[in-house]
């Protein structure tokens, strides 16, 4: 009989390498969240988008992309030296997380 997948477990030092590695791509994102910032009024380029709900929420998410990149490491690592490992890793993975919203968000807005 075969045996299912067994999970990966990495030691505390490999877990630490990880999270500097997802930092260090957070904060590489940084300045393309600014730019994003920084461009995001043209969601309002198609005059029917000002009444348009989801074109608010996309350039919602626009501006707090950067502040996202910033703050989501930040607490990994506050929650992380306090011993409470797998709220880390929830936070490191805000900025994935909205950026993938962004992306579905765009689809919607029309322009």
């Amino acid at each position: 009989m075969t045996e299912g997948l067994k999970p990966v477990q990495l030691e505390k030092g490999q877990r630490a390498a990880l999270l500097v590695a997802l930092t260090l791509v957070c904060l590489a994102m940084v300045p393309l969240g600014a730019v994003g910032a920084l461009f995001s009024p043209l969601v309002f380029d198609h005059r029917p988008n000002l009444l348009n709900p989801v074109a608010w929420a996309v350039f919602l998410l626009l501006i707090g992309f950067w502040i996202a990149c910033i703050l989501g490491p930040f607490a990994a690592w506050v929650t992380w030296s306090r011993g409470q490992e797998t709220h880390a890793w929830i936070f490191i993975t805000i900025p994935g997380v909205w950026l993938i919203a962004i992306l579905v968000a765009l689809q919607f807005v029309p322009g």
